[in-house]
């Protein structure tokens, strides 16, 4: 077992993101390269028209956060299962959850908490493949991730790219079988500290602004050189590909999504100045500048000990997971709604597995695929409900189990994708989406 990490949980596979290989270098020509390949890509029309959702906001608890100590108290359990936390009441009369959530508890009016997430996959990535796919894991396929679904979908209309990750990925966040072009564009770095900035949006000091337009003009002459000499030349009068890469680079719309001084003092309070909440706020930034895709991951959720000091201290009072959580969760849904923006933002809390019923002898919980929860709020879901049960000890469901393929088929149905559709992959083969899943019942 790797020792207890504050950050990391138990793997370290490292992850391609979108555009991580080098947009400055050379006029960001490999980020044109990448917008071209996404364009030349099969892109079927697997659009429902039933969109209910315009955008999708993705918290991710890496590591697998224990359902037990945060939305599915067993406070009636013996001790050994139980725990040390107890349940508070909600805005919501019958629906309690941690006492360490209070603000949370207050918005759960708007959240549809579904207790029963159930499947078999007690391993990090094979429950997160599982989770953020919707399909279960293949020895010969790797899925897309929902994310990655969704920006093969939705086209290149706009500057900012469909598909965000913030701070970066995890393992399966990204593209699957589908062209790398479909990878999340990960901002980097933690958007809490001071002097964050958004990698790869910034030209280094070796590469001015001004260089960049000269190799610009460079390459916009270059194409139409090589379209002259062609004997069937393009129609478009100049390579939109290399223009798109161009635009993300120095377009103020760019710019202003990223723009976290913008916000007042009072909007960094709400949603706490750590990590997940910033990275909260910067999700709804990106919502509202068109992005329709985001991911927010927070690691450290993997608590195989001291789970009831971690959760809500850790190394001080209110600096454990679950205080940094409440402060960032409760605000991002406050914020969307008093903006006018949760109807057609769908957003999803969510890890890859619950934890173990019974507490180990290090005082936490280990893995446990067999029960978990998420969240849905927003985005054409009814709040106000819980969907499913565990047993009197949370071992299992007890009413109404969810898998991972209903809550993805949900999910892009409320996206205005069709779950079965068949996307042709470059070998000829046609494969669903989600194979197997169905709506949750009552989610809308």
């Amino acid at each position: 077992m790797k020792p207890q990490s504050s950050l990391f949980r138990c793997d370290g596979i490292n992850r391609r993101d979108f555009l991580h290989i080098g947009l400055m270098t050379g006029l960001g020509m490999n980020m044109a390269d990448l917008l071209r390949g996404r364009a030349l890509a099969s892109t079927p029309d697997g659009r429902t028209g039933a969109t209910k959702a315009k955008s999708c906001i993705l918290i991710w608890l890496d590591g697998g956060p224990s359902h037990l100590e945060t939305f599915d108290l067993k406070p009636d359990a013996p001790v050994e299962i139980r725990g040390e936390f107890k349940p508070i009441a909600t805005d919501v009369s019958g629906i309690q959850i941690s006492e360490h959530l209070p603000r949370t508890a207050q918005v759960m009016k708007h959240v549809a908490l579904i207790r029963s997430m159930t499947h078999e996959f007690g391993n990090h990535n094979t429950g997160s493949h599982y989770l953020l796919t919707g399909n279960k894991p293949s020895p010969v396929l790797e899925y897309p991730s929902l994310g990655s679904i969704y920006a093969q979908q939705s086209g290149l209309e706009k500057v900012l790219p469909p598909y965000v990750a913030i701070p970066e990925g995890v393992t399966y966040a990204g593209s699957g079988f589908l062209p790398a072009t479909y990878q999340p564009f990960s901002l980097g770095g933690d958007p809490s500290k001071p002097d964050f900035r958004v990698r790869n949006l910034n030209p280094p000091a070796s590469l001015s602004l001004h260089r960049v337009e000269r190799r610009r003009e460079m390459q916009q002459f270059l194409d139409k050189v090589k379209r002259s000499t062609e004997e069937n030349p393009i129609d478009t009068p100049l390579d939109t590909y290399y223009e798109q890469a161009y635009a993300l680079l120095t377009s103020p719309e760019s710019q202003a999504a990223f723009a976290l001084e913008k916000e007042s003092p009072r909007a960094r309070e709400r949603y706490g100045r750590t990590r997940i909440g910033t990275g909260c706020l910067m999700a709804r930034r990106m919502v509202e500048h068109g992005v329709g895709f985001v991911t927010i991951v927070d690691k450290g959720w993997d608590m195989h000990t001291q789970i009831f000091k971690n959760m809500p201290d850790a190394l001080f009072r209110g600096s454990g997971k679950l205080p940094s959580l409440d402060h960032a969760y409760s605000g991002l849904i406050t914020d969307l709604h008093e903006r006018g923006l949760l109807d057609s933002t769908l957003v999803i809390l969510m890890g890859e597995f619950g934890r173990t019923p019974k507490i180990n002898d290090r005082a936490g919980r280990d893995h446990w695929p067999r029960a978990g929860f998420v969240c849905m709020a927003g985005g054409g879901v009814r709040g106000g409900q819980v969907i499913g049960a565990t047993d009197a000890y949370g071992e299992a469901p007890s009413e109404q189990p969810v898998p991972p393929e209903d809550l993805a088929w949900s999910t892009l149905e409320l996206l205005g994708i069709q779950p079965d559709f068949a996307y042709q992959a470059p070998n000829g083969r046609p494969i669903q989406w989600v194979k197997g899943g169905k709506s949750i019942e009552g989610l809308t």
